[in-house]
């Protein structure tokens, strides 16, 4: 799987508390391993970010990617990083 972190989600990855980026690195492994762990809680986004996708980072912290190649996960861009309320305001 390659992954690209783009620029808003470097920019809001580095403003979280220590405690959510550690959450983080420890989720994008798992992630990585298997995308559709139900502990990710992957799904599709609707509404206005119906083109991406979300995994569940803590209970409130999402992050919101792009998936090339429909459910393989080969290419994947990071683009944010938000809680629930931030993400669906």
């Amino acid at each position: 799987m390659n992954i690209d972190y783009i620029k808003s989600f470097l920019k809001s990855y580095k403003k979280l508390d220590q405690k959510i980026q550690n959450k983080f690195d420890e989720r994008i492994i798992l992630f990585q391993n298997s995308p559709t762990d139900k502990i990710l809680n992957n799904h599709a986004l609707t509404w206005k970010y119906n083109w991406f996708r979300s995994i569940n980072i803590t209970w409130d912290y999402r992050v919101v990617f792009r998936e090339y190649w429909e459910n393989k996960y080969e290419f994947v861009d990071f683009i944010d990083i938000w809680t629930h309320s931030e993400l669906y305001w």
